[in-house]
């Protein structure tokens, strides 16, 4: 249980609280540590959804099928502590939207869905932390999605650019993004190709340095026109 508790610390969902109070709340909770094997399916699309999921080892994938048949990944999970299917825990619909299934031999925390809205009768104040560090999570991630609507409201891809780079830089320009080249492009949705083509035109134009992974802001004003 130690090697779990502290793969667990990782979780923003256990943030600022203790290895007892992670223990406790998940014996209050009967929350369950649960292993599957590669190609292994967590969740149905067709499946209630009842349980948070915290990643403790291992890698996810989030998708869904077309009407041809094919998968379509939405996203992978493999940091440990990460969370997934908590949006539908919280949005009364009765079945979920995608599916999951285990990249890896992957081991997940299931916490039942009744925990995060209510109290137990002991009023631990353990799962009063808890609670606060869902709303936190929830609210980081409508934050995240209205930026990202913010950024992609851009006509072209250079103001969709100028959006992404002015709201990432420090005041002495330099571009902090937690983002490589490709996941760069998913974000935008755009191809890497043209990415970098525009990337490298705003260079020639003198807006932007470019090294390696590395971006400094040169022209603010013509960013600001771009906006």
């Amino acid at each position: 249980m130690k090697a779990f508790i502290n793969k667990l610390k990782k979780s923003s969902l256990f943030n600022n609280m203790s290895d007892d109070e992670i223990k406790h709340s998940l014996e209050c909770s009967k929350s369950e540590i649960i292993s599957y094997k590669k190609d292994e399916m967590i969740f149905f699309m067709d499946d209630k959804p009842e349980n948070l999921f915290v990643l403790i080892e291992g890698a996810v994938s989030v998708c869904y099928d077309s009407l041809e048949g094919k998968r379509n990944i939405i996203t992978t999970i493999n940091q440990e502590g990460d969370l997934f299917g908590e949006v539908f825990l919280f949005l009364n619909k009765k079945t979920y939207e995608n599916y999951t299934v285990a990249v890896t031999d992957t081991k997940v925390l299931k916490m039942p869905k009744e925990y995060l809205y209510v109290t137990c009768g002991e009023n631990c104040s353990f799962h009063t932390m808890l609670t606060s560090n869902m709303l936190s999570i929830l609210a980081g991630k409508a934050y995240y999605l209205n930026q990202k609507l913010n950024i992609l409201s851009g006509h072209t891809l250079r103001q969709k650019l100028c959006k992404l780079l002015i709201r990432n830089s420090s005041k002495d320009g330099n571009v902090v993004l937690q983002m490589n080249r490709e996941e760069l492009a998913d974000f935008l949705n755009v191809a890497r190709p043209s990415l970098s083509r525009e990337l490298m035109k705003m260079q020639d134009e003198g807006i932007i340095t470019i090294d390696k992974n590395k971006i400094k802001i040169i022209d603010f004003e013509e960013i600001q026109n771009n906006l």
